[in-house]
C-alpha cells in the first residue's frame, strides 16, 4: 500500500511540474531547473518535493510581478 501511495504521490507532483511550467510559459517565465528534487525521490517512500532552481535577477523580477 505505501508502494502505491508512493508512487501516486510522485505521478501527481511530475503532473504539477507540467501544470506549473505551463502557467510559467503563459506568463512569459521559464525556470529552467524545475523538476522534481532527486534526493526527496531518493528516500524508501518517496514524498516528491519541487525544485523550482536557480533564476536570473530578470526572471525573478518577472515572477514576482505575476504574483503581484
Amino acid at each position: 500500500m505505501e508502494a502505491r501511495h508512493s508512487a501516486l504521490c510522485v505521478e501527481e507532483a511530475e503532473v504539477v511540474v507540467k501544470e506549473l511550467r505551463a502557467a510559467l510559459a503563459r506568463a512569459g517565465i521559464v525556470l529552467p531547473s524545475l523538476g522534481l528534487d532527486p534526493v526527496s525521490l531518493a528516500r524508501e517512500a518517496p514524498c516528491p518535493l519541487i525544485e523550482l532552481g536557480r533564476c536570473s535577477v530578470e526572471t525573478a523580477q518577472r515572477l514576482a510581478a505575476v504574483l503581484r
